[in-house]
């Protein structure tokens, strides 16, 4: 079974919500009907038992009450609906007076009434609805009589009975009317989710630089439009990145297979001596450990983009002491002296720090003229730790610095290749400073020196 429409369920809600609410409406509007005419019944009757007390405060006895005075019957005159009865005080005995059908007679006599005034509500035997209101008085001789005055109220049963017909009759059409203006408010309420719709068709792995208008867009959905922007931004950085890399990686690849196959090639075209086959196998392992340290970089850098290590509390100087130690015979080789100064409690996973530390301080090396001097300079402050590698040698010009640690990328592409480099150093350092939420930054001038900052985000204590 196909789900049902965002809009179908929401037009539905809004629907039933409504039409519940008019039935409640049309219930309460009829309740308050019904109580206004109550009310009004009860106030008609208290104002002709006032009449009717006063009449028979006038020196009337029981005797001429068994005649009929007229003072009483003017007060019913009139009134086809309302109805006087005078009872003894006990049941039983014969009215002194009665206006009323015989039928009732014997459902009044059963009334007690207290001194006050009272109200009851009952139906005769035909099912009319009546309200009567008694009292006690007290004749001029000393005698009490029941006063039970009775009003029919069939005129408001047939003004309720109008009223149940009309909302009966004009609900449906109400009702009607309230589900297509719910449909319609849904629809148009739901209609910004269009822009989703056509945007997210038009999404493709080639084609992500479509955004979603967030132009007149209701406040919650203005929000969700401008975090899908920001991801599709994010997916299309991403995929540029990732199409960009593989150019690199294609590009980088190349040169040492194109390398390799070619001496092959020329190596076998005709017989050579052995010393020549030595020679360009020779250069065939160094071409190959040139791939193989591409590959293991690269696995290096998806292992740290994809990386969950438990951090440990580190030393930044020992762990820098570490690495300059396993660079001091290619220092003395070019005469270049490490300095390290300061300490800082870091926490981290301590293999890849290692790394990036290495990675710098082999560049340093590499950049540093004969005779001069690499310092390792680690501080700690409030915001965190800092570790400094600096050299003297050249610097590197301004246009470069944005690209510096994008993955292939070589400020002196000719020289890094024939030293050896893979264009991948400054990319793994930066990720690995990402998996430890630092960062990595660079200060350099065209005429040196040149100087890599290592930025953690918190010392540990």
């Amino acid at each position: 079974m196909k789900p049902a429409s965002l809009s179908t369920r929401l037009g539905l809600g809004i629907g039933l919500l409504c039409a519940g609410l008019v039935v409640v409406l049309a219930l309460l509007a009829y309740g308050a009907l019904d109580h206004e005419l109550q009310s009004r019944a009860r106030n008609e009757l208290a104002d002709k038992l006032g009449q009717v007390r006063h009449a028979l405060g006038a020196g009337l006895d029981d005797r001429d009450l068994v005649r009929g005075p007229h003072e009483l019957l003017d007060v019913v005159a009139g009134h086809d609906n309302l109805s006087l009865t005078l009872l003894a005080p006990h049941p039983g005995q014969a009215p002194l007076l009665d206006t009323g059908p015989p039928l009732r007679r014997a459902s009044l006599d059963r009334l007690l009434p207290g001194a006050g005034l009272g109200y009851h509500a009952w139906a005769d035997a035909g099912g009319q609805r009546l309200l009567t209101a008694s009292s006690v008085v007290r004749l001029a001789n000393g005698a009490s009589v029941r006063v039970l005055l009775t009003l029919e109220r069939s005129n408001d049963d047939a003004l309720l009975g109008a009223f149940r017909r009309s909302v009966l009759a004009g609900v449906p059409f109400l009702l009607l009317l309230v589900g297509l203006g719910a449909w319609y408010a849904v629809q148009r309420g739901l209609s910004p989710l269009r822009r989703f719709r056509r945007v997210a068709a038009n999404i493709s792995t080639e084609d992500l630089s479509h955004r979603i208008p967030v132009e007149k867009l209701p406040l919650e959905l203005g929000e969700v439009a401008q975090a899908l922007n920001v991801m599709l931004h994010r997916l299309d950085q991403g995929v540029q990145q990732l199409t960009q890399f593989s150019d690199d990686l294609a590009h980088e690849l190349r040169s040492p297979i194109g390398n390799l196959m070619g001496k092959a090639q020329v190596t076998l075209s005709r017989e050579r001596p052995a010393e020549e086959y030595k020679a360009v196998l020779a250069s065939g392992i160094e071409e190959l450990e040139r791939l193989s340290r591409i590959v293991s970089d690269m696995l290096f850098l998806a292992q740290v983009n994809q990386a969950q290590v438990p951090f440990e509390r580190l030393s930044l100087g020992d762990e820098a002491a570490r690495v300059a130690e396993l660079f001091l015979y290619a220092a003395e080789d070019k005469r270049v002296d490490i300095e390290l100064n300061g300490d800082a409690w870091v926490m981290g996973e301590r293999l890849m720090v290692q790394r990036a530390i290495s990675n710098l301080l082999s560049n340093a090396i590499r950049h540093t003229p004969e005779g001069s001097r690499v310092r390792i300079d680690i501080e700690s402050g409030l915001e965190g730790a800092t570790l400094s590698v600096a050299n003297p040698g050249p610097g590197i010009a301004p246009q470069h610095l944005p690209r510096l640690f994008e993955r292939f990328y070589r400020a002196d592409g000719g020289r890094s290749r024939a030293e050896g480099g893979t264009g991948l150093g400054l990319a793994i350092v930066r990720s690995i400073m990402s998996l430890h939420r630092g960062s990595v930054a660079v200060d350099s001038r065209p005429e040196g020196p040149t100087c890599f900052h290592l930025r953690f985000p918190e010392a540990a204590a």
